[in-house]
């Protein structure tokens, strides 16, 4: 076998094992292990399979294997390109919304403060430019949480829930989940996941703000989401918002979404928009890999427009969603 043919397998079963066997883990919907994090990875399936149905039509004349096999990459592409194709096509969200005369909207910004060394300045300098109502922050620790004070996040957003947390046990300054809003918000319930997460009404909608554990832990993730969604169930969230640990690929959040959540960037036609890792963990390399953060809007909510917004100090980029609410939600009891 010639050094150029040992070169074409290479680079094919390079592109196809891979790419196929994300396309396996996101039709069997695992939740287990390390096939968690690899869902995370289910959109780069379809630049392996472009590479890999190159090289097949390079060599389709020739044999009639690879006329299948480059068939087979095709409806794979078709089956990807359905996934990936809701962030970008669809009714635009004003139409959907009817976005009627006496509609409201509502600002929310979304962060993780990468255990309280984001900004602060910039946190609140973003939800300032952003004319931000509702801030759900994910890791606050007393320190980032006197920052914020400094920065004047008070006079912005004077309501608040939730408390920052710091202790001498192994990522202790993950754990605190604080919304911040111009609206006084309701009495807060814990939902008890691993890292803190709050239901809580804000100006007549139920909001979750959640954190759910890290795919570091399977088991606890799961629980997490499970517990997620249960609550979202038994409460009739309007928003379920922050850092799920989880990309649209997972199954805990196509749960939610065939219970009629819809992803905010995806409901706006924002296309794609990763948001994970923000700060060169990889190689040094500023290379967002992953969309782990969202807003979900429920029945009756219509995302406007969704962006992502650099903080520096965090390894994630911050999430800004306008939201159409019908007048006659707000205020309801």
């Amino acid at each position: 076998m010639s050094s150029r043919r040992v070169l074409w397998w290479v680079l094919l079963l390079a592109s196809l094992l891979p790419a196929a066997a994300l396309t396996v883990l996101r039709l069997g919907a695992w939740e287990a292990g390390p096939a968690i994090r690899l869902v995370s990875f289910t959109p780069y399936a379809v630049v392996a399979y472009a590479v890999a149905l190159v090289l097949l039509l390079g060599v389709a004349h020739r044999t009639r294997g690879a006329r299948l096999a480059a068939l087979g990459v095709v409806a794979a592409l078709v089956l990807h390109g359905s996934w990936l194709a809701p962030l970008v096509v669809g009714a635009p969200a004003s139409a959907t919304a009817g976005e009627a005369a006496g509609d409201e909207r509502v600002v929310v910004m979304s962060s993780n403060l990468l255990m309280g060394r984001a900004d602060a300045a910039q946190v609140v300098r973003t939800a300032v430019e952003g004319d931000v109502d509702v801030l759900v922050l994910q890791e606050v620790t007393r320190r980032s949480l006197a920052g914020l004070e400094a920065a004047g996040l008070d006079e912005l957003l004077p309501h608040r829930i939730g408390f920052p947390v710091t202790g001498e046990r192994p990522f202790a300054d993950t754990v605190g989940t604080m919304v911040f809003a111009r609206q006084p918000l309701g009495e807060p319930r814990p939902l008890g996941t691993v890292l803190q997460s709050w239901e809580v009404e804000v100006d007549g909608l139920v909001l979750l703000a959640v954190h759910p554990s890290a795919p570091t832990d399977p088991e606890g993730w799961v629980r997490d989401h499970d517990l997620l969604r249960e609550t979202a169930r038994e409460s009739g969230a309007d928003l379920v918002v922050g850092d799920f640990n989880a990309t649209l690929d997972h199954a805990p959040v196509r749960r939610l979404v065939d219970d009629g959540y819809r992803d905010a960037v995806e409901q706006s036609n924002g296309g794609w928009q990763p948001t994970w890792p923000a700060n060169g963990l990889f190689a040094g390399l500023p290379v967002l890999l992953v969309q782990i953060d969202h807003v979900l809007t429920g029945p009756g909510l219509v995302a406007d427009s969704a962006r992502t917004v650099r903080i520096d100090g965090t390894d994630h980029r911050a999430l800004l969603v306008e939201v159409l609410v019908a007048a006659r939600r707000l205020g309801r009891s």
